[in-house]
């Protein structure tokens, strides 16, 4: 027999909120999915891309070609290339709306990356610059950084 642990569901323990155990997403993507979620023409594009990148289409193409061949038609290769070919055609041209929105989205994301970058290189140096003010506010004015006051200072470039 083993020992079942009991689950104390009162606990205070600190637990993830629904929110911390949502996948945080960068602010592009979440700009690219509202834009996308407002256009009917980008939701229609994504839905064919969707299914045309699914198992399931191959699939209703091997039985849709199957039954073409087999019953449809007695010389079913005049019609069927024609088909074949305009499906080729506009399937294209979604895999391409989907490269040139892959291309934006990366463009807005290394925008919006380039940005915070900007406003945090402009942060550290501020920063930095304060440090520096701050530790020559507290030397003495009579040494180089680091030595005492009241000690000498010795050139060591020189030879005695």
């Amino acid at each position: 027999m083993v020992d079942n642990p009991v689950v104390d569901t009162h606990s205070t323990e600190a637990r993830p909120t629904e929110s911390q155990t949502e996948p945080q997403h960068h602010p592009a993507v979440r700009a690219i999915a509202e834009q996308r979620a407002n256009d009917v023409q980008l939701r229609i594009a994504d839905g064919i891309t969707r299914f045309a990148g699914s198992m399931w289409f191959v699939y209703l193409h091997a039985l849709g070609f199957t039954v073409w061949m087999l019953f449809v038609e007695k010389s079913p290769w005049p019609t069927l290339t024609l088909i074949v070919s305009l499906e080729a055609i506009f399937l294209s041209t979604f895999v391409m709306i989907g490269q040139n929105r892959q291309a934006q989205f990366q463009e807005d994301k290394a925008d919006h990356d380039f940005a915070f970058a900007q406003r945090d290189l402009k942060e550290n140096t501020e920063l930095t610059k304060l440090i520096v003010e701050a530790l020559q506010a507290r030397q003495p004015a009579s040494g180089p950084p680091g030595t005492p006051a009241d000690s000498p200072t010795t050139d060591l470039g020189s030879n005695q």
